[in-house]
């Protein structure tokens, strides 16, 4: 294909890839479950990879001196659907089913699910590494069929090896559509806004909670105007047995209330995401180009590191400093903090968005250096662009992965596979803002006379480095706003929970009030 249709059909894909997640994670928490999800998208990323493969080993199946026949490009196409359908289904679940095998009720379970995220991140990112090397190698200098099957032979052996353990996992049964239970609660609070607000949480409907997969929400007086969705009148019917609303568009549970409150806290945290991982994104994209122009031989052999491989310093970075956090670091701020965890989930967003400022001052002052280094005759060392990549993969440490787990434990347990998708809409959402910022750079910064612009195709005619303080302007930005939502954001209590303490809280008053005085 013509390189500038190949590069539309794979952004079109992209984008597919990232938002795909968000049409499996209503299937799975209405529909399917975690399991059945996994496991069909699990045998779809099978198949598209088996198709991909043939598509370089069959000779009739891929062009050789002209463009591809339609048979050839539905082929093509075909084992891409199957990945987005693999993707949709498995980004999503993989995490939450993978959490949902620990118990949260248990201090042992909680320090499990904390352990898996980090970890999970840690595998994940060594399989990335092995990817962007071994992988590509295969691809690149023996053969894209080799290349193709060795992903595909291990697709196959993840299949089995999921399959293996289906009698042993804990499985989380949907409850219906999540998004049709918020829906009832807004159009119920539109319809009762001319109410006066509830005084207290017991005018509420409040029915007992039978759900034994689903703990209920303690009652928050954040978003109180949606509280009158639960608002019980006189036109408002209930079943016989007086616990389900005959019209669920008229009258809400206090539980779901507090549901639809729990996704509205979480969308301003999720939002300032969205300029983090446009950090990533362009940093990702311009390292290259730069790596491009640095002098990449090691030694006297002559081996040159290719431009694309960097990214391995940034994993690199993520997979040493990952156990060292999670088995050294936790533990002993655990000690001094008597907190589970050491820190709270939005210090170490919070932590991880500060290092992608500090990122961005770095790799503006290397792109700086390396200008200034062409502009004499000479070229920088390619080695010069590591401590950026590796403050990069620290950040990412911290941010992403606090991020996960983050949108896992606020979210209401019905919606978990909605929180994983949360996290791949984000990047779809940068993805697309990174590329709006690169045309508007292009078309604004360039200068009478054809004076290049800041992201010319010679860097050493553009300026990146300015281009890189731009981002981190906006990355100090976001962290401001990030520490607002941070302090107004409350986090998610089950009523047994809540219960537990207004008991001891109540215990320990009786005791003071008999205790005699000091």
């Amino acid at each position: 294909m013509k390189s500038a249709n190949a590069a539309t059909l794979l952004n079109l894909w992209g984008g597919t890839v990232n938002l795909a997640p968000l049409l499996g994670a209503f299937l799975s928490d209405t529909y399917l479950g975690r399991y059945a999800t996994i496991a069909f998208a699990s045998i779809a990323s099978f198949l598209g990879m088996l198709l991909l493969t043939l598509t370089a080993a069959v000779p009739s199946l891929h062009p050789h001196n002209t463009g591809p026949s339609t048979a050839q490009l539905a082929a093509l196409l075909v084992s891409f659907a199957l990945l987005a359908v693999g993707a949709g289904g498995i980004r999503p679940c993989n995490l939450a089913f993978g959490a949902d095998q620990f118990d949260p009720r248990t201090p042992a379970g909680r320090r499990g699910i904390a352990s898996f995220f980090n970890w999970y991140y840690f595998t994940f990112t060594i399989a990335m590494m092995l990817s962007a090397t071994l992988i590509i190698y295969l691809q690149s200098n023996v053969s894209w069929p080799l290349g193709l099957a060795v992903p595909a032979t291990l697709m196959g052996l993840s299949c089995a090896l999921f399959f293996m353990g289906t009698r042993l996992y804990v499985r989380v049964c949907p409850e219906g559509s999540p998004f049709t239970r918020f829906a009832c609660v807004i159009v119920a609070a539109l319809r009762k806004r001319r109410l006066p607000a509830p005084a207290s949480p017991e005018e509420l409907f409040d029915p007992p909670h039978k759900s034994s997969l689903v703990s209920k929400i303690a009652y928050t007086d954040q978003f109180r105007c949606l509280d009158k969705a639960a608002v019980l009148v006189s036109e408002d019917e209930l079943t016989p047995d007086g616990s389900t609303p005959v019209n669920p568009w008229r009258l809400c549970t206090l539980q779901q209330v507090e549901e639809v409150k729990c996704l509205a806290r979480l969308i301003p945290v999720w939002s300032s995401g969205i300029i983090y991982y446009i950090v990533l994104t362009n940093l990702g994209n311009y390292v290259v180009l730069q790596a491009m122009q640095t002098d990449r031989r090691i030694g006297r052999s002559g081996f040159q590191v290719p431009a694309g491989s960097f990214v391995v310093f940034q994993m690199l970075a993520l997979t040493v400093w990952i156990p060292v956090y999670d088995r050294v670091l936790v533990p002993a701020v655990e000690r001094l903090t008597k907190r589970e965890g050491g820190i709270t989930l939005l210090h170490r967003i919070g932590t991880g968005i500060a290092l992608s400022i500090a990122t961005m001052l770095v790799s503006a002052v290397v792109e700086r250096r390396r200008r200034s280094v062409a502009a004499s005759g000479a070229t920088m060392s390619c080695f010069m662009l590591v401590p950026q990549q590796l403050l990069a993969g620290l950040s990412e440490a911290f941010a992403v992965i606090g991020q996960v787990e983050f949108y896992y434990k606020q979210f209401p347990e019905n919606m978990r596979s909605v929180a994983g998708a949360l996290l791949f809409l984000g990047f779809a959402l940068a993805s697309y803002a990174s590329g709006l910022m690169i045309t508007v750079v292009h078309q604004t910064t360039g200068g009478s006379g054809g004076r290049p612009d800041w992201l010319a195709q010679d860097l050493n005619q553009g300026r990146v480095d300015l281009y890189y303080l731009l981002i981190a302007a906006m990355a100090a930005v976001n962290l401001v706003y990030f520490v607002a939502c941070a302090r107004w954001y409350r986090f998610k209590k089950s009523a047994a929970a809540v219960a537990v303490v207004e008991l001891e809280g109540n215990d320990n008053l009786k005791a003071n009030a008999t205790a005699p005085p000091v």
